[in-house]
């Protein structure tokens, strides 16, 4: 496997070694001993799997007390995979980095504690799996909006789908203005 840091160098692209021939492919998704090698030695706790429309916008979604590190996956289709740094003592505090995810690179993408995650569907459907590093607590659910100008993400898609709640979601610094809410 091959780790290579991002715009945002904590957030790492990996790419698997892909055995492929004509019966199909094998490939390792994860192997304790290589992302250590490869500098995440973190302990994952829990698996997700979504399947989303072509256009889903999901995010910009982060827990506040219990921050998930995630390692993201696209088994079928591809997406337009984000992370926003939200550590507040971070250089890249506020900063943004994409990555294409499909079925066809099997790249994957690890977003440590610390940061907002969202993708764009660009294909009719996409199967995306990830593993988290903490538990999934809906009453520390919170999130950023999707089109924040101050973040500036260039999504490829114009008119996503939204859910209600996604649409609704405070601009970074509404948020960090909040004293009621925390990023951490």
């Amino acid at each position: 496997m091959k780790f290579s840091p991002t715009a945002i160098p904590d957030v790492i692209l990996i790419e698997p070694v892909v055995h492929e021939d004509e019966r199909g492919f094998f490939m390792e998704t994860y192997h304790c001993d290589k992302f250590a090698n490869g500098g995440l030695n973190h302990s994952f706790v829990q698996d997700n799997h979504a399947k989303s429309v072509q256009h889903t916008l999901r995010g910009l979604h982060f827990q506040q007390q219990f921050p998930q590190g995630k390692l993201i996956r696209c088994l079928l289709g591809g997406i337009f995979d984000v992370a926003v740094d939200l550590r507040p003592d971070s250089k890249t505090y506020g900063q943004w980095m994409g990555a294409e995810l499909n079925d066809v690179n099997k790249h994957q993408l690890f977003i440590p504690e610390g940061f907002a995650h969202g993708y764009y569907v660009m294909t009719e459907t996409a199967h995306i799996t990830y593993k988290c590093t903490e538990v999934y607590r809906p009453e520390n659910e919170a999130g950023i909006l999707w089109n924040d100008p101050d973040i500036g993400i260039v999504w490829p898609g114009n008119s996503p789908i939204l859910s209600r709640k996604d649409q609704n979601l405070p601009t970074l610094s509404e948020f960090a203005k909040d004293s009621s809410l925390s990023i951490l």
